[in-house]
């Protein structure tokens, strides 16, 4: 298991009463979203925010960072891209216990907000763990082997799927086909559709995170 490089920022170590993990996208890293706390903190004064980079280079970005290969993207096989993702899958959940355990804080008073890939990876590890999360926003992105997801399920976190109608990199339809998933395995699930975005995380898309977020994060 590998120790991820992170950003945090929020209320103090010891004093959080809830937590926010940030998961970037492919070719990002923690940094492109760890400035969404600036605008959420005001509204979550006693969480935590925390946004680790991705185990790996990304091979169609030099300086970026990526959770599993994509094939259609670097050429890797799907094997490789399959093995990436379990890899990268253990060495997230170690991320979430060892933050956790900094924080002294349950499982129950952490939440994922996943972006592209990172959204991807949210849906993957968070029914699969031990314990319920609070809750998971999936921001344009998609439900990994769905027809996997009934079975391997341990918890039912509450789970917000948030896309861009004019997304051309992850189709809008992959919200649908996640939700699908989600609704027929027993999950509570909620959609907001960012009218007229693309690949992005629009105002009103943020606002629909941080309300699903204060409903269900203790503090």
């Amino acid at each position: 298991m590998r120790e991820l490089k992170f950003g945090r920022k929020g209320a103090a170590q010891g004093r959080a009463k809830s937590l926010i993990v940030f998961l970037h996208g492919y070719g990002a890293d923690g940094n492109d979203l760890l400035g969404l706390a600036d605008a959420l903190a005001p509204h979550l004064p006693d969480t935590a925010f925390a946004a680790p980079d991705a185990p790996d280079p990304c091979a169609g970005t030099p300086f970026g960072r990526q959770w599993f290969p994509i094939p259609w993207l670097d050429g890797s096989s799907e094997d490789a891209a399959r093995q990436g993702l379990l890899a990268a899958a253990e060495d997230l959940n170690g991320f979430l216990d060892a933050r956790l355990k900094d924080e002294g804080l349950e499982p129950s008073a952490l939440a994922l907000i996943g972006f592209s890939q990172g959204a991807m990876m949210s849906l993957h590890v968070a029914p699969r763990r031990s314990l319920p999360l609070a809750g998971i926003v999936a921001i344009s992105g998609r439900l990994l082997a769905p027809e996997l997801l009934a079975a391997e399920a341990k918890v039912k976190p509450p789970v917000l799927l948030i896309h861009g109608d004019q997304d051309p990199v992850v189709p809008f339809e992959d919200m649908s086909l996640a939700g699908d998933a989600l609704v027929s395995a027993g999950f509570e699930t909620y959609a907001h559709v960012m009218q007229g975005t693309g690949h992005g995380i629009a105002p009103d898309g943020l606002g629909a995170a941080l309300g699903f977020l204060k409903e269900r994060l203790p503090g």
